[in-house]
């Protein structure tokens, strides 16, 4: 069994796979710590739009280094707190849009 996870719940975009619940296939991050430095921490609004950007990319990165495609995956786990508003729905939408089984 593999599955997907989303982790979208502060200032970091991260998808990872994992098979049987032992074996990490993947562990794609996506960093905002330099965007957000520059305030002295994290700003949610700049966070979100953030993951908006990333997701896409991070998905394919991370899909890419485990050796598989979405129809590979068996089952998804996607953050939905604690942590900023915005940046929770930005995971937990783009899996119900996007990535839920009979969508894809």
């Amino acid at each position: 069994m593999r599955i997907l996870g989303i982790e979208t719940s502060c200032d970091e975009t991260a998808i990872g796979v994992v098979e049987d619940g032992r074996r990490m296939l993947s562990n794609v991050i996506a960093s905002q710590v330099t965007l957000h430095a520059e305030y002295g921490g994290v700003v949610p609004e700049l966070a979100s739009r953030q993951h908006i950007e990333a997701i896409i990319p991070v998905l394919d990165g991370s899909l890419e280094r485990a050796g598989c495609s979405l129809s590979d995956i068996d089952a998804f786990a996607v953050t939905y707190g604690p942590g900023l508003a915005g940046a929770l729905l930005v995971g937990a939408i783009y899996w119900f849009i996007y990535l839920r089984p009979g969508v894809r």
